[in-house]
């Protein structure tokens, strides 16, 4: 819970004719209510967090916005990441070096 004053979208959507395809992952109120994957379903994982003025974090921070994503082709025993974002903090400075 304590992550939501900068967590402001989920944490990802579908992927097929538009970039941002139609439908949730959870249709209802239920536990029973999510979309099951199966193979051949294409979405994205992309958390993100956002550093607002005036959301308890410190000022120099402000501004600050972070987001990865991945694309997905969900298989039969898991999926295929089609993206091969950074990840560590090495990694993005390697990658903003050469921007």
């Amino acid at each position: 819970e304590a992550y939501k004053p900068w967590y402001m979208h989920r944490t990802g959507h579908w992927l097929g004719l538009d970039v941002h395809d139609a439908g949730e992952y959870k249709t209802g109120s239920a536990e029973e209510d999510w979309v099951r994957l199966l193979p051949g379903m294409t979405l994205t994982v992309e958390p993100g967090l956002y550093l607002r003025p005036g959301s308890g974090v410190p000022e120099h921070l402000h501004g600050i916005g972070v987001r990865i994503e991945d694309d997905v082709l969900v298989t039969g025993d898991g999926c295929l990441t089609y993206t091969n974002a950074p990840r560590t903090v090495a990694e993005i400075e390697e990658v903003m070096r050469h921007e």
